[in-house]
């Protein structure tokens, strides 16, 4: 299920609920099933994702990643796809639930819009590498990554508790949107010899250098939304509170900089882990 990727796709969701709990009451179970239906899409995009990878010949042994369940015999290819039917019947389950319980119902204008957003994440989470066209081998992973990690779920799990839309919320999730597809970027510049052959990334065509440089674009333009965002929307200097995870995000776009293949690795989860970290700081301080 490459649990380290979670926080990544609950990052975005947190943020947003936090931010409609800060002028809503939001029930419990509202936000329950909200980041179960998050955790769900990811864990069907992962799955998906590794199947994609093997039967299209990208989890070579010139992977520079972690092995997967499949290409270390863990599981068979059949089971694999046992686990993602399993995984989209999950994820429809939590999805209904959520919008029963937010609206009431899901015969309504609010629910069937919902529906269908989250039918293209079921459809987006499995065609990453699956399919006779997958959009991740066609350079176009970032874009997603930025709509289904960034806006989708902070503004859409916004619209889930409070029941309306928030213009301003584009901002931290444009912000959230950019980090998320800066881990994607380290992801696909340390693979980027074993993609050569089978797929287009962006780093394949910018180059390694200008790949680096995108990365530290990046990282930059999310920290310029959400300093934007809270200057105009924040009530009080807690809003600034998460400005302490700064230090981590230099530490990061350096490591990027310095590191080669696998040593770029740890460089993965330390902007997982760091973004995780700033939403629900960002999203207390706007509570307090």
């Amino acid at each position: 299920m490459r649990l380290r990727t979670l926080p990544l796709s609950t990052a975005g969701i947190v943020l947003g609920l936090m931010l409609a709990c800060r002028e809503h009451a939001v029930p419990w179970y509202v936000i329950l099933l909200t980041v179960l239906t998050t955790i769900s899409l990811q864990i069907l995009s992962n799955m998906s994702n590794e199947l994609g990878d093997w039967l299209s010949g990208v989890d070579s042994e010139d992977r520079q990643g972690p092995a997967y369940s499949i290409s270390q015999g863990g599981l068979t290819e059949e089971e694999m796809r046992s686990c993602i039917r399993i995984m989209m019947l999950v994820c429809c389950i939590c999805g209904l639930g959520m919008i029963r319980a937010s609206f009431k119902t899901v015969l309504c204008i609010e629910g069937e819009s919902l529906i269908v957003l989250g039918a293209l994440a079921i459809w987006a989470a499995m065609h990453y590498t699956l399919g006779k066209h997958p959009y991740g081998y066609r350079g176009l992973g970032d874009l997603f990554v930025f709509i289904f990690f960034g806006i989708v779920p902070v503004m859409g799990g916004f619209f889930v508790a409070a029941h309306s839309i928030d213009v301003w919320t584009a901002l931290p999730a444009s912000a959230i949107g950019l980090f998320s597809v800066g881990v994607l970027n380290v992801n696909n510049i340390r693979d980027m010899k074993s993609d050569a052959a089978n797929r287009v990334t962006v780093p394949l065509k910018l180059g390694e250098k200008r790949a680096r440089i995108y990365h530290t674009i990046l990282i930059s333009a999310g920290w310029i939304l959400m300093l934007l965002y809270t200057c105009l929307r924040a009530d009080s200097l807690w809003a600034f509170l998460y400005i302490l995870t700064l230090p981590l995000y230099i530490r990061q776009v350096a490591g990027v900089w310095k590191r080669k293949d696998r040593e770029l690795d740890p460089m993965l989860p330390l902007l997982v882990m760091s973004t995780f970290a700033l939403s629900v700081l960002a999203g207390t301080g706007m509570l307090l």
